[in-house]
């Protein structure tokens, strides 16, 4: 039976994530966000308390949570500041892939790591000339006579790269097969030939540590083979298509912060002698930042409860990233205007929120693209 209602237990959970959130993320957000930092001490407290990597399943050490799950501890992680919780979830993006797709020697070794240690690790599809176009890879593999394979690439905007203690790595035998020619290899940072760049200077999510990573003659014996060239570029997208949600989830975390802001400060802030928040056109911007909130979690909830139902609909994925990054930039932006000028200076938290709003619309797949998967869903393409 489909049912909206918390359970205690999820409660527990939403409270537990809201607690750290505000405790130890929100405090130092406007800090890590001017000096472009991540803070390493938050992850690692996060990790000990099971925040981090709740997807990895109980044989492996896991809390074996469901997305449902997932995106409520992304939400209230967002809130507090999405660019440190990018980095904080990051891990499960890269461990999807080797749940979905790994060899049990594998999921054992690699799951296993980032249950026993906090460690963390980076998914790396995309490159200098290949972003929505994950088919065009140039990232070259080549096989040796042992079936261990040999690369050579560079990738970019990589989530962590800098802190990553290994890197799922989607590259190409022959960028001419296009999706037919691309594999995925589990590549260690401490190999030879693996050099992450420097950190981005970045709008938004400055807290997240973005790179460049560089491969030279990289070699992945063939136990760290996680998917043969020419299925590969199946497990990337299925990949992405079980964790848009949490997309989602943060652009209602960031909305929820953007409402509670603008809220409180409407009901201080006086102009023609009342309460901004009397005013009929601030009431308007309030009240569509609620349904914005409204909407998208739904969109949320329906795509994390088909994947934990093993209902595949890349289309649920769709709706949730591309409406809730459109509706927190929007979201964003009206609490900028509820605040005036005062939205527009650093002291204020709202223009924060636009920035990192903005990314949003790009990681993971760009607002356009979503639209794209919609469109042929829709005309049946």
């Amino acid at each position: 039976m489909f049912d909206f209602t918390v359970t205690e237990e999820q409660q527990a959970l939403i409270d537990m994530a809201r607690r750290f959130a505000r405790e130890r993320i929100m405090p130092i957000a406007p800090e890590c966000d001017r000096e472009a930092r991540f803070p390493k001490e938050v992850f690692r407290a996060a990790w000990e308390i099971g925040l981090i990597n709740p997807t990895v399943p109980a044989a492996y050490g896991g809390a074996a949570l469901g997305d449902i799950e997932t995106c409520m501890i992304t939400e209230e992680l967002a809130y507090a500041c999405a660019g440190i919780q990018t980095s904080m979830m990051a891990n499960t993006l890269a461990l999807t892939p080797i749940k979905l797709g790994g060899t049990e020697e594998q999921k054992k070794k690699y799951l296993g790591w980032l249950t026993s240690e906090p460690v963390m690790a980076s998914y790396a599809t995309t490159e200098p000339a290949a972003g929505s176009d994950v088919a065009g890879l140039q990232c070259k593999a080549v096989k040796q006579a042992d079936g261990s394979y040999v690369l050579n690439g560079t990738k970019a905007w990589i989530t962590n790269a800098n802190h990553a203690s290994f890197y799922v790595v989607f590259a190409t035998v022959d960028a001419e097969l296009r999706h037919k020619g691309i594999g995925a290899f589990i590549v260690h940072r401490d190999q030879a030939g693996v050099t992450p760049g420097k950190h981005e200077d970045k709008l938004g999510q400055r807290a997240s540590d973005t790179a460049q990573l560089t491969l030279e003659d990289v070699h992945v014996p063939a136990d760290r083979v996680l998917a043969q060239p020419g299925h590969g570029f199946k497990l990337a997208m299925e990949t992405f298509n079980q964790t848009r949600p949490e997309i989602g989830a943060i652009c209602v975390g960031l909305m929820r912060r953007a409402l509670d802001e603008s809220v409180a400060y409407a009901k201080e802030r006086k102009a023609f002698g009342v309460a901004i928040a009397q005013h009929q056109l601030v009431q308007q911007m309030i009240a569509e930042m609620a349904i914005r909130i409204e909407a998208t979690t739904l969109l949320v909830r329906k795509a994390a409860w088909q994947l934990d139902q093993g209902i595949r609909n890349p289309v649920s994925s769709a709706y949730a990233k591309a409406y809730g990054a459109d509706a927190a930039v929007q979201s964003a932006l009206d609490a900028i205007q509820i605040f005036g000028g005062n939205g527009y200076v650093k002291e204020y938290p709202v223009e924060k929120l636009l920035r990192d709003a903005k990314l949003l619309q790009i990681y993971e797949g760009t607002a356009q693209v979503q639209r794209i998967v919609i469109a042929k869903n829709t005309l049946g393409g």
